[in-house]
């Protein structure tokens, strides 16, 4: 019979919520259970994290740092800024002047510094990163008379970015990656600096593109002991994306005989889906015989292809959720995951796609490489790595050559000590048609180039076991 709304709501408010009970037999939900607004179940990490890394040396712009803003690039600044910190009460603020000329932030004739067996930490925001060119650093002597000048990030308008529209982000600068010298400094043909010890200047250059001013906070320029304390020669890690059967067949091989284990990650719903991917008595032997990691990579195909910063914010972390249990259930227990197309940026609904993942996971890799990765990483959720690996003609990507050539990335790790992170995709047996493919002699003359100099190989569980 017809009721009142008023009626309707008095009946309803009479009606006690469920608060417990047992369920006998299966139950079938229509929807997601939820528990604390998180769809279960939900399969958390374990937390084996790299530990904080303390500083041997540190400047963190608190009141009387000493240091100067400059620069023809220079709009505004105030080098004792107390609105926005993370560490302290205070930093660095500096708003360039959108002409796309160097803006500074230094100190000139300080005490001399022995940076040997040392990484540099710099921590720093940029407000928006629409009108951002690129950020350097530079040390030396006699006002930068003799300097080292690293790259610590170009900004890109269509690959993934790790500096990203308004967060602090930490980021480490190894010896390998010095991108130029001058004065008495210079860098060997297998990529050794001649110094690295008695430098008295520091600087960070910020450029604007030209067309807008861009404002960047400076927290903290920091030494940190580098990844040589703990690997000499550096060390690697072999990935491999999206499930390949290739990299059971032409690639673990040839890994075997040398001793290396590779890390594989992985799309669930392609697993077993056909002869071109893994399957699971694939990926176990792999796990169980020949030490590999088996990691994640999405659960759906369709989300891998549209990138979680296409999607909602619950939509990727059902992703994650699924792929964690579906991981679980078939007894692949690693906790590391690779961004489709590198992708962390925020999805749909403002999110930033690296703090779902890390509800899920310890680890994060992206596909950025304008640095090397170091022991402990920078940001574990924004691991870099070389990809594009191939021996093609003309396809783009990173070519085979570049990276065993005298000088090349394999020699920088050797006689720098970094952590180089080399993700590839698919072998073929004949030449390859893109960037995602290497051939099998490409890949064979890689593996005996990392062999030959000697540099360790590690997956990236092994890698965090170090500093956990």
């Amino acid at each position: 019979m017809a009721a009142t709304k008023g009626y309707v709501d008095d009946a309803a408010s009479a009606v006690s919520l469920l608060s417990g009970g047992t369920v006998t037999g299966d139950l079938a939900v229509t929807g997601r259970l939820t528990a604390g607004g998180y769809a279960l179940p939900v399969v958390m990490p374990t937390g084996r994290r790299p530990a904080y890394r303390k500083a041997t040396w540190s400047q963190q712009f608190q009141t009387g740092h000493g240091w100067t803003v400059g620069g023809a690039g220079t709009a505004s600044s105030n080098a004792n800024d107390t609105t926005d910190f993370v560490r302290g009460t205070q930093a660095i603020r500096v708003t360039t002047a959108a002409n796309g000329v160097q803006s500074q932030v230094r100190k000139l004739a300080g005490s001399a510094m022995d940076l040997t067996g040392k990484l540099i930490r710099l921590i720093f925001k940029v407000d928006d990163v629409t009108h951002l060119n690129r950020l350097e650093f530079l040390i030396g002597t006699s006002t930068f008379t003799n300097f080292y000048r690293w790259t610590v990030h170009t900004h890109s308008a269509t690959n993934p970015n790790y500096v990203q529209t308004g967060e602090w982000v930490t980021v480490h600068l190894n010896w390998a990656d010095v991108t130029a010298s001058g004065g008495t400094y210079s860098v060997s043909s297998s990529g050794v600096p001649s110094v690295r010890s008695g430098f008295t200047d520091m600087q960070v250059n910020c450029y604007d593109d030209g067309t807008g001013a861009v404002t960047y906070h400076l927290q903290a320029v920091e030494l940190v002991p580098d990844t040589t304390e703990t690997f000499p020669n550096g060390v690697i890690t072999i990935s491999f994306d999206d499930s390949y059967a290739s990299v059971y067949d032409l690639a673990r091989p040839k890994m075997d005989a040398l001793g290396f284990s590779g890390t594989m990650f992985n799309i669930a719903e392609a697993i077993g889906s056909s002869a071109v991917y893994l399957n699971t008595t694939q990926m176990r032997s792999m796990q169980d015989f020949s030490g590999w990691e088996m990691d994640g990579h999405a659960y759906g195909t369709a989300a891998h292809a549209a990138r979680y910063t296409t999607m909602t914010e619950q939509q990727v972390a059902d992703d994650f959720r699924k792929l964690r249990s579906w991981m679980v259930q078939n007894g692949f227990t690693s906790e590391h995951f690779a961004y489709p197309g590198g992708q962390f940026g925020k999805t749909t609904d403002g999110v930033p796609v690296d703090q779902i993942a890390a509800r899920y996971f310890t680890s994060a890799r992206s596909i950025i490489s304008e640095n090397v990765e170091s022991f402990p990483a920078a940001m574990p959720y924004r691991l870099k790595a070389v990809t594009g690996i191939n021996d093609g003609a003309s396809i783009g990507g990173v070519t085979v050559a570049s990276l065993t050539a005298t000088g090349g990335k394999l020699d920088r790790c050797l006689n720098n000590g970094d952590w180089l992170n080399l993700c590839l995709h698919k072998i073929v047996t004949g030449s390859p048609a893109d960037s995602t493919e290497i051939s099998q002699t490409g890949f064979n003359t890689l593996m005996d180039a990392i062999n030959s100099r000697g540099i360790p190989v590690v997956t990236v569980s092994e890698a965090m076991r170090y500093y956990s």
